[in-house]
């Protein structure tokens, strides 16, 4: 098994330990307001954090393959920058997405 699938496969259970107790949190009859807006606080932070990692990590590979292109083959520079420029604002779009639906989680707390 090569380091990239334990890493995986790591980082898969780690998701499933934190998220699938979460189940066990659901709402019953006697819970307040308050007991459910700290979770979906927690969801908000969880989900804004995830984001950012998902985009820095795709990001950087975009930005790593363009580099190496070009580093190959310093000719076809300007082909390779443009779709690399738009490919890493489509990438922080997803992000900015991720952030307004976890300000907008975070708006219901209140």
């Amino acid at each position: 098994m090569s380091l990239k699938s334990k890493l995986s496969v790591i980082v898969a259970l780690a998701t499933a330990l934190v998220l699938v107790p979460a189940m066990a949190f659901a709402q019953d009859a006697g819970a307040n307001k308050h007991d459910s807006n700290k979770w979906v606080a927690a969801a908000a932070g969880f989900a804004i954090g995830i984001a950012a990692l998902g985009g820095t990590t795709g990001q950087s590979r975009a930005a790593a393959a363009a580099l190496e292109g070009i580093s190959r083959n310093p000719g076809a520079a300007a082909r390779i920058q443009t779709p690399m420029i738009l490919g890493l604002a489509l990438i922080e779009s997803l992000v900015l997405f991720a952030f307004l639906i976890a300000f907008l989680l975070s708006q219901k707390v209140v």
